[in-house]
């Protein structure tokens, strides 16, 4: 039985089409192999197909379209801290580091004491003229 219709689509345009579908394809592997988007949400690929005839409606002129719907990246927080400078009146904000404002920490990448905000302990103490007794009995 002989084929009415005798178009194949990943042939059209010498290859084209396939071409751009496989391109849609890699982004949304890419984007579904991507740790900051979600593992379950939909991607999609869309092939819209465009189809004009001439006025003697015996050819057509084909327009192809291919694009790819991917995940968002997700979304991020964290919490920053706001206040005002005593002494200058500047308004001042950093990000929270610690668990809650006010509490120091232990930097785990470099074993730093540091502030709520990642000010190593020992700058604050050198600028402000602050004596460390512990520091000192060690030392001795």
């Amino acid at each position: 039985m002989a084929k009415n219709i005798n178009l194949n689509l990943s042939e059209l345009s010498n290859g084209a089409i396939q071409e751009k579908i496989d391109r849609e394809l890699k982004k949304v592997m890419q984007n579904i192999l991507d740790p900051n988007t979600d593992f379950n949400k939909a991607r999609k690929i869309s092939i819209t197909i465009s189809m004009t005839s001439n006025e003697q409606r015996n050819s057509l002129s084909t327009d192809v379209a291919v694009k790819s719907t991917l995940a968002p990246q997700k979304s991020v927080s964290t919490t920053v801290l706001v206040g005002r400078n005593e002494q200058t009146g500047q308004i001042q904000a950093a990000e929270l580091l610690s668990n809650a404002p006010g509490q120091t920490f232990i930097d785990v990448e470099d074993g730093v004491l540091k502030t709520d905000t990642g000010t190593p302990i020992d700058e604050i103490e050198a600028e402000d003229g602050v004596i460390d007794f512990n520091k000192r009995r060690a030392n001795k």
